[in-house]
């Protein structure tokens, strides 16, 4: 088995509104195959979405301010990071955080990078798989193709240095392959086995990607899986299952 890996360039610089299923029609015009599966990078679609804030305008508590003053870092960015979690679990030296939408990550994926304007920072869309849900019908209509979309960002792993792609929202493909029940090459029960498919597939994109190569969208093509479409709200861990809280 293999697959491709397609980065999609000619892309123009998103702002607030524009209309990112259409844009990547037109980009990919011709591209598209049933079954491909585009992986698509969070800050376009937070871009597109208006997920943007300016500093300027936040109002910022003593709590962010002591923030600041004990692990650096500007005050008003770090009150985002606070709007934007519902608990904070690690506060020494970064924020390490769980966001409304169940993620746990640092700095609440608020980000300061490839936005253009002094003092904006974005914030993660409202609800991801929506986002995903959205783009996958709109692309449908435009392209006829029956695609998959993820909508990816870069995390950071505990016990491990470096960031790497995952998924954050997921429409038309699977985001769990559930091996238990089935048997391995050997005959030997498989009891634990999951695979985190969508986020394998969005760590595939993100080496298509990088960080400065403005290539937001990736095609993957060639991937094919018997395990039921899911959403990415399927990959985060229930809090009686997890053993790090």
């Amino acid at each position: 088995m293999s697959i491709e890996l397609i980065g999609v360039d000619g892309l123009p610089e998103i702002a607030a509104g524009d209309p990112l299923a259409e844009l990547i029609a037109a980009a990919t015009k011709g591209m598209l195959r049933d079954g491909d599966v585009l992986v698509i990078a969070q800050k376009v679609v937070s871009k597109a979405e208006n997920a943007i804030v300016d500093l300027a305008t936040v109002q910022v508590s003593d709590r962010a301010r002591d923030l600041a003053k004990r692990n650096g870092g500007d005050a008003a960015s770090l009150q985002v990071v606070l709007d934007q979690s519902v608990r904070i679990v690690r506060e020494e030296r970064v924020l390490i955080v769980e966001t409304r939408h169940g993620f746990v990550c640092a700095n609440a994926g608020v980000d300061h990078s490839n936005v253009p304007g002094k003092g904006m920072v974005t914030v993660l869309p409202d609800d991801c798989d929506a986002s995903a849900a959205r783009l996958r019908d709109g692309l449908r209509a435009l392209s006829g193709a029956d695609v998959a979309v993820i909508v990816s960002d870069t995390f950071g792993r505990p016990w491990r240095d470096g960031i790497v792609n995952v998924a954050l929202g997921v429409a038309g493909v699977a985001a769990l392959d559930d091996h238990r029940g089935s048997t391995d090459d050997f005959g030997q029960l498989l009891t634990a086995t999951v695979v985190a498919t969508a986020d394998e597939l969005a760590a595939a994109a993100g080496l298509v990607m990088g960080k400065t190569n403005r290539v937001p969208v990736v095609i993957i093509r060639g991937w094919a899986s018997t395990a039921a479409a899911g959403t990415g709200r399927d990959l985060l861990r229930r809090a009686d299952e997890d053993l790090f809280r």
